[in-house]
């Protein structure tokens, strides 16, 4: 029916989604899949953009499922309620992204001395003329999109397809190119219009749905998108259908080189969806030769910076020497010599690019008692590489020539300390720096072994704790039953932790989620019973692997027969087992009525969703302690009741009131501890980020203050909810850089909390 009424209006299914919002692909499946249910907001826009009858919209209502209703006024009527929510929710991702790089702009000091960028349209790498324009249905026709930075906007708005790519080498600009477009779009965005978000590329697999990994990346660094809708879906997924995101993905050239063109051809199979492109020239080029440019996708390159234009950035924010020479003037009467010398070419291929000459300001014009005609050894300096290379390891030492008052960041430490950040990052083959994967770099049993000895060391702390207060010192063989059961048990958390990091070890990102008894849940109820079978499994094989510590332990030392031994432990297994594995599957339960999504105030970067993290893990422990402790010795008691009623065959079963108590204190205690420290993220930053790492020297034992620091200094640059390197080639160097060996640090008394 929606494909008659489409024809009989005389539109395209492109035009249709257009008029009405609705994404192409979303109205293509609707008039070719019997299976594909709409929604009824989605029912309502079509109609509204066919401006169908009141009895032809309730007949495509009928259609679609839905019972007769009342059809809503044609264009122009007020919005509806989904329509009015959708719109409102990319207001609010508006304002967070626009509050999120104004203070990155701040921080990276765009606009105190604008950097005079420019491009030419690349010919070779844009696509046919009649492809960019074929939406609109205008006459082809060769667009000169040659421009400067400052006018980013306005050459973008002019691309008919709103499909751009954007090339040039390493450190011409790109990023910053792409942060002004979108804090330039944002300026001028319309209430309903889509709200630009910078996306980094690295981390898309072209296996991957594009639109699907969009939605992650917003549900990742927006968690208040996280939102649910009555069809189970989220916000984020319902603003990348609706079109009312516009990605800007940058860094093409950091997708692995043997996947750039299926990348290409996934970016294609999203034909009309407007999008900036971002990648170095050759590797854009080498993928284009290999099939073609982007559908509907001019692409201009940056160009080198001029003797010129560097001269006039250096004069803006160099300081002047004592005698009132400018500090660069040596360097650049050396590079506008003719003939130049060797120091003069290759100071002008290094300076030509941004991100060395604003590397040479920081290290040169930002430090005293620092003098840039240093780079004019030929000896020292023979090539642009270790020119560059040069301006890398001086980075460091001049972002931290201002020592803190306790001088735990000095240079030399925070080198050591980047050093194994950078190589954290390269062993991940990705640039976001996230709190909750600082132990993803290890390998998967080391990992393992360092959960299980933390939480089989908190364990046995307090379980043997416990034990010499009721026992006495003087039995050492109930202690070592104990630590026996206990750090069987912090091994079977730990063997939990790494099952859940996947196979690639990468730790699965926050929930995103807080515990709150009002508000909309973040999911449907179908999920409720998969819920239930995830947490039944994980305590049942929990409480099987203690209680099987505990009867093989005893069966050892009391030199029981075997046979009774695997009688008593398969009994044991299936009693405490299934209690402990019904309690935690309730518990799973209960945690899923009480999640909500998190709102967008409440996370602004790296340090607030670490806070978030911790509260949610925390309440989710108070929410497992008592159902725990009431549960398990419940469900115990009545196993022993059945088993009671059973032929004496069956052995002669007993429960005492005192063991249940112990049973249920053990449970409500040990079992939400293993479960933060082991399956949340909080718990895996606590035992790897401040733990095991400082402790070995790898990092401080302040780490978010370190990282806080380190983004002041202009080492570190923020993206959301995550850090980055100031520069991709930064990260390469300090990780491919050979480390000093590393020295435990003494615990500082003034721990920061967080």
């Amino acid at each position: 029916m929606l494909r008659e009424l489409r024809l009989r209006a005389n539109l395209k299914q492109q035009q249709l989604a257009d008029k009405s919002g609705v994404a192409v692909r979303t109205i293509g499946r609707y008039e070719t899949s019997a299976r594909s249910t709409p929604k009824a907001d989605t029912v309502e826009l079509l109609a509204r953009a066919l401006d169908l009858a009141p009895h032809e919209f309730t007949a495509l209502s009928a259609a679609a499922g839905f019972p007769v209703r009342q059809a809503e006024p044609p264009a122009g009527a007020p919005l509806g309620r989904f329509e009015a929510r959708l719109v409102e929710a990319a207001g609010q991702l508006a304002a967070e992204v626009a509050s999120r790089w104004r203070r990155e702009e701040e921080q990276r000091k765009v606009h105190n001395a604008p950097l005079p960028v420019g491009w030419r349209t690349s010919a070779e790498l844009s696509d046919h003329w009649e492809n960019v324009v074929a939406a609109t249905g205008e006459a082809p026709r060769p667009m000169d999109l040659d421009s400067r930075l400052e006018q980013v906007v306005d050459v973008y708005r002019s691309v008919p397809s709103r499909r751009l790519v954007v090339t040039g080498g390493a450190g011409s600009g790109k990023t910053v190119l792409a942060l002004r477009l979108v804090m330039g779009l944002l300026a001028i965005r319309e209430a309903d219009g889509a709200v630009p978000v910078i996306l980094g590329l690295e981390s898309w697999h072209p296996g991957t749905d594009l639109r699907a990994w969009i939605t992650a990346r917003l549900l990742r660094d927006h968690p208040g998108l996280a939102a649910p809708l009555p069809d189970g879906t989220t916000l984020a997924a319902a603003l990348v259908e609706h079109d009312l995101v516009l990605p800007v993905l940058d860094g093409f050239d950091e997708i692995a080189p043997g996947l750039q063109v299926d990348a290409l051809a996934r970016l294609d199979d999203a034909s009309r969806m407007p999008l900036v492109l971002t990648s170095r020239t050759e590797e854009y080029r080498a993928t284009v030769a290999a099939t073609k440019p982007l559908t509907g996708a001019p692409c201009v390159e940056l160009e080198r910076l001029s003797t010129d234009d560097l001269a006039e950035y250096l004069r803006r924010t160099a300081r002047k020497s004592g005698q009132g020479v400018p500090l660069w003037q040596p360097v650049l009467d050396e590079m506008r010599r003719e003939p130049r010398t060797p120091a003069g070419e290759v100071l002008a291929a290094v300076l030509a690019t941004p991100l060395m000459l604003v590397l040479a300001r920081t290290v040169y014009s930002d430090m005293p008692n620092r003098d840039p005609t240093e780079l004019l050894d030929a000896e020292r300096f023979p090539t642009p590489e270790s020119v560059e290379a040069h301006l890398m390891e001086r980075l460091v030492p001049a972002a931290y020539r201002r020592r803190t008052e306790d001088r735990r960041f000095e240079p030399d430490r925070a080198r050591r300390w980047l050093g194994h950040l950078a190589r954290h990052l390269e062993w991940l083959g990705r640039h976001d720096l996230a709190w909750w994967e600082l132990g993803a770099s290890m390998r998967r049993l080391a990992r393992t072994a360092v959960m299980a000895l933390a939480v089989g060391t908190v364990f046995t702390l307090l379980d043997t704790g416990t034990v010499a207060l009721m026992s006495g010192i003087g039995r050492p063989l109930d202690l070592a039953l104990a630590a026996a059961v206990d750090f069987a048990a912090g091994t079977a958390f730990a063997v939990a932790h790494t099952l859940l990091s996947g196979r690639d070890g990468r730790a699965p990102a926050p929930s995103g989620v807080r515990i709150r008894f009002g508000g909309a849940r973040t999911g449907g109820r179908g999920g409720l019973k998969r819920r239930f079978r995830i947490g039944f499994t994980a305590g049942f094989l929990l409480a099987a692997a203690a209680i099987a510590a505990r009867d093989l332990f005893q069966g050892v030392v009391f030199q029981l027969p075997p046979g009774f031994t695997a009688t008593v432990l398969a009994a044991d297994v299936v009693v405490f087992g299934g209690s402990v594995g019904l309690a935690t599957g309730a518990t799973y339960v209960l945690l899923s009525l009480w999640e909500r999504p998190l709102d967008f105030a409440s996370v602004r970067g790296p340090a607030d969703l670490l806070r978030a993290c911790r509260r949610t893990a925390l309440a989710q422990a108070l929410v497992f302690a008592p159902v725990l402790a009431v549960v398990v010795p419940g469900t115990g008691w009545a196993v022993v009741q059945v088993l009671q009623a059973l032929p004496p065959a069956f052995g002669a079963w007993h429960w005492e009131l005192e063991f249940g108590l112990l049973i249920g204190a053990y449970a409500a205690t040990m079992g939400p501890i293993g479960y933060v420290l082991a399956l949340t993220a909080w718990g895996r930053w606590l035992v790897f980020g401040r733990l095991w790492l400082p402790l070995t020297g790898r990092l401080p034992w302040a780490v978010p203050a370190f990282l806080d620091d380190a983004y002041r200094r202009g080492v570190l640059r923020r993206a959301g909810v995550v850090y980055q390197f100031r520069h991709a080639r930064l990260q390469r160097h300090l990780a491919e850089a050979r480390p000093e060996p590393a020295q435990p640090l003494a615990a500082p008394s003034d721990i920061d909390d967080r």
